[in-house]
């Protein structure tokens, strides 16, 4: 979601520590070196199209070669038009012909224990078979197909199936209200939904048939519904709609032809919260999106043939779309799922699954590294994580101490960091090191990807000097964009390209260091004013969770008469710290001298817990409407735990 340009933004973290990559690693990496990546970037810098063209013709299968690489009618782009691809195909089919039809490309955990791998051909013949289950239901090219599954194989079939006969997905995550659901449905109006019985989840049994059976109360286009038995929950079947998956695939062919699709046909529709008003529905079309997605896994992850590769993303956000099915089947790689939560049922649940199926590559969010750092090393320490050689950090900025604490305790000091900047509408990673080719700097997303020409601009969109803060913008089309905005090109146009015309704007702060690197300061909706300075709250973050008491932080402005905004701080403390007055003056203290009194917080407020998004994302526009003493305004339906909002209120008294 973009926000609105306004003034400059002040930067006040400076970080200073410098970590180049390990030579061993960088003699093997796919980019090699600073001078590869420099050369490259210049390269597509110079040349853009062709560059992107290239990697098309090397990287993916296509049915019919393109007649234009570009049609780019600002804010509108069509990539490789005319050509004719498939997703499904390329993330299975093109991997039969060779050794890689025995190779596992699904190995799956469910969260009790359960497991189950899948074969490409294995994984290939599902598809096919539930491809031919969709067309039976009546489902063509262009219909819509929403999915509101756990994290269980079927869910990577489905949307496989999906892309296999043209049908456009709408994934849902699975721990959305029926009304958040019925709303998405509604917008996209899809014809066809699948789901399951239920999901295992801390423990317990989330149910999801019933919150579809709740939906459908209230939507008019579904025809259909396909149900995975996954716990074995008494559900009812309506007769006429309801399907077991099951039953179904008994019947069905194993072979299904890959629709011949244009290169920009839409592939799907995630929808991403809005700050008011409904969710937006973000289009992703067919040739571009998978270009992006995978290259960037190829040179991002450094993928090899006998990687196992694990993103701990749900499926649902568009991390899961590009970085556990599509970007890394199409490279042919090995991908793992899991089902359940990070700490269940004891909070090595993650390394366990490291060691288990020897984990060469772990992508996860900071919020989780946070959170798993705050239960102490004695967990991790209990398993053997030698085979990690990448590890990558994706969802918001990631602090310089949960940075380190990764680093150290999780890559024991010699795994790369691949700290990630990107968007639900970038459709791929935007912002990131290289690991062979490009030091970093724990907290910096480092330097743009080959081919995003990333610049932070002030609001007349001049670029701003270093270490000055300002708006992150991309200058040029890329192929992994979002298209359009489903059903609304105004709200595409508003949202995205108004701000600074014909520049796509990010809403997020930046500012670019000396040495070119980028640091992301947070969503432009989230900078204080705060005695005529306008500070970015993920700076006075990462000062506070530096401090060896701080397990989290999240910081927004509240009124305040003589200021105009005062910084409060909501802090959740590491296990065996209790909150007390002389722990609150310490900290307003140690962020004082980490990076000056300007960024002093008025208030802190401990709490443990903070309202997040189902993604890990804390929600900081609730946070300012607690601290103004405003009711939470706007769009909750991600929010994940509504009592949050009730317990911080409860501490406000």
């Amino acid at each position: 979601m973009a926000g609105k340009a306004q003034e400059d933004i002040t930067s006040v973290l400076h970080e200073n520590r410098l970590f180049k990559p390990n030579s061993d690693f960088s003699k093997q990496a796919h980019i090699k070196s600073r001078t590869a990546y420099n050369q490259l970037y210049k390269k597509a810098e110079k040349d853009p199209e062709a560059f992107w063209a290239d990697l098309a013709k090397k990287e993916l299968t296509w049915f019919k070669p393109w007649t234009e690489v570009l049609d780019w009618k600002p804010p509108f782009a069509k990539w490789f038009v005319g050509g004719k691809i498939n997703v499904s195909s390329n993330c299975l089919d093109r991997h039969l012909e060779g050794p890689r039809k025995n190779k596992a490309a699904i190995i799956w955990e469910g969260e009790p224990g359960d497991t189950r791998t899948l074969t490409y051909q294995d994984l290939h013949r599902e598809v096919c078979q539930f491809a031919n289950v969709l067309k039976n239901k009546g489902v063509k090219k262009g219909d819509r197909v929403a999915l509101y599954m756990p994290m269980i194989p079927e869910l990577a079939i489905a949307m496989l199936a999906c892309a296999r006969i043209g049908a456009t997905h709408s994934i849902v995550f699975g721990g959305f209200s029926a009304a958040a659901l019925r709303d998405r449905i509604n917008d996209a109006g899809a014809k066809l939904v699948v789901t399951a019985d239920g999901g295992n989840r801390k423990g317990g049994v989330l149910t999801l048939k019933d919150k579809v059976d709740e939906a459908l109360k209230k939507t008019e286009s579904v025809e259909t519904m396909i149900v995975v038995k996954r716990t074995n929950s008494d559900v009812k079947m309506k007769k006429g709609r309801d399907y077991w998956w099951h039953e179904e695939m008994k019947g069905a062919s194993a072979v299904c032809k890959a629709a011949q699709l244009d290169s920009e046909h839409p592939l799907f529709i995630l929808y991403t919260s809005g700050t008011t008003g409904k969710p937006k529905g973000i289009v992703h079309t067919t040739g571009g999106y998978l270009l992006g997605a995978t290259v960037s896994s190829k040179w991002i992850f450094d993928l090899k043939e006998n990687d196992t590769y694990w993103c701990t993303a749900d499926i649902g956000w568009v991390t899961g779309h590009t970085y556990i099915i599509y970007g890394i089947l199409s490279n042919g790689a090995t991908t793992v799922m899991y089902e359940g939560v990070p700490t269940y049922p004891e909070p090595d649940r993650l390394w366990d699954i490291v060691e288990k199926y020897r984990v060469n590559i772990f992508y996860t969010a900071p919020t989780a590294i946070r959170a798993l750092s705050r239960l102490g090393n004695e967990w991790p320490k209990k398993h053997d994580l030698s085979s990690l050689r990448l590890l990558g950090s994706v969802g918001e900025p990631i602090n310089p101490e949960a940075w380190m604490w990764y680093h150290k305790v999780i890559g024991g000091g010699n795994c790369p960091i691949v700290d990630t900047w990107w968007q639900t509408e970038t459709g791929s990673i935007m912002i990131t090191p290289l690991p062979g080719a490009i030091a970093t700097k724990p907290g910096s997303a480092t330097l743009p990807f080959p081919g995003i020409e990333a610049e932070v601009v002030n609001k007349k969109g001049k670029k701003v000097p270093a270490d000055v803060g300002g708006y992150l913008i991309i200058k040029r089309p890329w192929p992994s964009m979002l298209r359009t905005v489903w059903k609304n090109p105004k709200r595409f146009k508003e949202t995205y390209w108004s701000d600074f015309p014909g520049v796509y704007f990010s809403g997020d702060g930046a500012r670019r260091d000396k040495d070119g690197y980028i640091w992301i300061m947070g969503r432009v909706d989230d900078v204080m004013n705060v005695s005529g300075h306008r500070l970015g709250t993920m700076e006075v973050e990462s000062a506070l969770v530096s401090h060896p008491t701080v397990a989290e932080s999240a910081v927004v402005g509240a009124p305040d008469e003589i200021k105009g905004t005062a910084i409060c701080a909501f802090v959740t403390l590491n296990t065996g710290h209790k909150p007390n007055e002389a722990l609150k003056k310490k900290l307003k203290a140690h962020v004082t001298q980490e990076i000056g009194a300007i960024a002093r917080p008025d208030q802190i407020r401990f709490t443990n817990h903070l309202p997040k998004t189902r993604s890990g994302k804390i929600m900081r526009r609730l946070l300012r409407d607690i601290a103004a003493g405003r009711e939470a305004m706007g769009d909750t339906s991600t929010l994940e735990d509504y009592t949050v909002l009730a317990k911080l209120r409860q501490d406000e008294d």
